[in-house]
Order: C-alpha cells, then sequence, then structure tokens
C-alpha cells in the first residue's frame, strides 16, 4: 500500500506563567523631630529663651515602594545650664521623610544679641543685660514648611527670653521681666487620639525659675530659665505610620502596633525599621503559539 504523507499541522496555545510585580502602598504617615533645649541663666534677673518645636511633617498619601527602611526618632536637644545655650534636637527620618529637630534656646550670655538656634522651628532669643547691648533675635524656621521662627529677647534690668517657635506659630517676643510665649503646636488624630505636637518652649522671665522639659515623643521644645536656673530639656521626636488592617500582612513594624477604626497604627518613639513587602499583582495574561509539524 503506497504510503502518503500528511503534513498536520497544529496551533498549540500555552498560557505563560503569569509576572508578580509590587505596586506601592499608600500610607498615613507623622514625622516629628526631637525640640530644642530651654537656654540656661547664671543670675537673677537674667532669662534664657524657650527651646523650638522639632519638625512637623504630615501626610495621608504617602506612596512607599516595597523594601526595608530606617526609622530615625530624633533626641531632644539637652538644657542649658548657667550661661550656655541649650542644644538642638536632632532629626527624625522615614523613607523620604524628614523632620529637622528644633533650635535651641539662647542662655543670657555675656556676648551681645544671642540668637536663638535655627531649626524646625527657630529657638527663643536669649535676655541680655543692657551692659552687653541688644537682646537676641530668635531662630529661624528651616527648612520652610515645617514649623515657625523663635520670639526675640528683652534687653533691660530685668531680662525675659524669647519664646520658641512652633509648628502652630511663631514664638512670642518678650518684655521686661516677662518671657515670650511659647509657639503652638498641632493637633493630629492618626493615632486615633488628638494629640498636640511639636509646641515651643516657653521664654522665661529674668525672675524666673527652671524651664519645663518637653514631653516625650511629642517634640515640644524646653523652656527657658531665669534666676540662675537651668532650662528645660526638649521632648523627643515620633514616627507613626497608618495603614489599612486588611493590608497588614504585606507590613512589617518595628515599632509598637495598636488599631484605630479599620487601620493599623504603627508607632516608633526609638529607632527602628518599617517593612513593606509589596502587594502582589498578576501582569497581563499573554499567550504563545508555535507550530508542530508531523
Amino acid at each position: 500500500m503506497r504510503k502518503f504523507a500528511y503534513f498536520l499541522l497544529a496551533a498549540v496555545l500555552l498560557l505563560s506563567p503569569t509576572a508578580a510585580f509590587a505596586t506601592p502602598g499608600t500610607l498615613s504617615v507623622l514625622v516629628v523631630g526631637g525640640g530644642g533645649g530651654g537656654g540656661g541663666s547664671h543670675a537673677s534677673g537674667y532669662a534664657g529663651g524657650g527651646g523650638g518645636a522639632g519638625g512637623y511633617v504630615a501626610t495621608t498619601s504617602f506612596a512607599l515602594a516595597a523594601g526595608s527602611y530606617t526609622v530615625v526618632v530624633g533626641a531632644g536637644g539637652t538644657a542649658g545650664t548657667g550661661s550656655a545655650n541649650g542644644t538642638s534636637g536632632a532629626t527624625s527620618t522615614f523613607s523620604s521623610l524628614s523632620a529637622n529637630g528644633g533650635g535651641y534656646g539662647a542662655s543670657d550670655t555675656s556676648v551681645a544679641n544671642p540668637p536663638g538656634g535655627n531649626g524646625g522651628s527657630g529657638g527663643g532669643g536669649g535676655g541680655q543685660g543692657s551692659a552687653q547691648g541688644a537682646s537676641g533675635p530668635g531662630g529661624t524656621a528651616t527648612p520652610s514648611g515645617e514649623g515657625h521662627n523663635g520670639g526675640s529677647g528683652w534687653d533691660g534690668s530685668n531680662n525675659g527670653g524669647g519664646g520658641g517657635g512652633g509648628s502652630g506659630g511663631v514664638g512670642g517676643a518678650a518684655a521686661s521681666n516677662s518671657g515670650g510665649s511659647a509657639g503652638s503646636g498641632t493637633a493630629n488624630t492618626i493615632s486615633g487620639s488628638s494629640i498636640t505636637y511639636a509646641a515651643g518652649g516657653a521664654g522665661a522671665a529674668g525672675t524666673g525659675g527652671a524651664g519645663a522639659n518637653g514631653s516625650a515623643n511629642t517634640g515640644n521644645g524646653g523652656g527657658g530659665s531665669g534666676s540662675g536656673n537651668n532650662g528645660g530639656t526638649g521632648g523627643s521626636g515620633i514616627v507613626i505610620i497608618s495603614y489599612p488592617t486588611a493590608d497588614a500582612g504585606s507590613y512589617t513594624c518595628g515599632g509598637a502596633t495598636t488599631t484605630n477604626g479599620s487601620n493599623t497604627i504603627c508607632t516608633f518613639t526609638s529607632n527602628g525599621t518599617f517593612t513593606y513587602t509589596g502587594a502582589s499583582v498578576g501582569a497581563p495574561k499573554t499567550f504563545q503559539a508555535f507550530l508542530a509539524w508531523f
């Protein structure tokens, strides 16, 4: 029997494996820098300025790429003692978000015009005796948008220190034997409660007492001091990250976790790590075809 060759054309469709890729997560984030320390006073009648608040940065739509991120919580500045300025607070960071530390409050040094330090909010200027000339100007909020300037000190027989700037307002200018008012902070509800962050420290009167300390993890500035007392320490900063609880499996919080409604709240009061593995999304399905000859 004569054999015939038959050509069979077969088109075979093969489904390619689905490629997975990660989409950015959308977060609410609060970052507050450490507050500045208040200025010291070496004797009665001399006054230190209040420390500036740590920088305040808040967003409700932060896109985060998959990865592991170091979280840094800025320390508060140290208090000024005697004729020493306070020290500025330290910067807090998360991913590309950064909040500067608050500027220091100036002391009543023997140098004329003792200025408050620059920072997230500026520190208050020091009160100065008439023998040394004019009192110091307040520090400048740097960069713009994280806080406000500090207030100026007062030059006279009974001095006053300027108030530290806050995230919600400028520090007040001092008057005769009267410290400048603290710059206001900003209320935020990311944690589930309304908490005010990043307020400045109050300036001191020349006959005033020791400066008040800024509360921990608020970024508040320390108060200035009078009558030979020490200034107050600045409050440490904080980083808070909020994401949908339904997506919690994609996140690893290296801080403390709580819930607020449908969201998980990740709070850092000290340095740590935050990780996002990314939401897996399938790539469009594709087909391949090849010809088989038999």
